[in-house]
């Protein structure tokens, strides 16, 4: 499973809703679940970005399907970073000749 960080600021129409945030969360969670994937964190964050989520999909396809299908909903724009965990960035990094 792969890991991303997922950075969002909500739209003019997201946040003149925000009361129904909660609510959307919890979609989203189910969203992730419904496609093999997990909404790990998520965090309301100040500065930049709005929140930022950590979140886990089986791969890249699948992640880039669950964010769309979220963001057209009109409420996030989002910002994603595929995340290697320390052990695969030791890997990474040993693999290198």
């Amino acid at each position: 499973m792969s890991t991303y960080l997922v950075l969002l600021n909500w739209t003019a129409q997201g946040i003149a809703n925000i009361a129904e945030s909660p609510g959307r969360l919890d979609a989203a969670r189910s969203a992730f679940a419904a496609a093999g994937g997990r909404l790990a964190d998520f965090y309301m964050t100040m500065g930049e970005y709005d929140a930022v989520a950590v979140a886990e999909a089986p791969d890249d396809a699948t992640m880039a399907a669950i964010l769309l299908a979220i963001a057209r909903q009109g409420n996030i724009r989002t910002t994603t970073l595929k995340a290697f965990g320390e052990a695969e960035y030791r890997s990474i990094v040993a693999s290198l000749p």
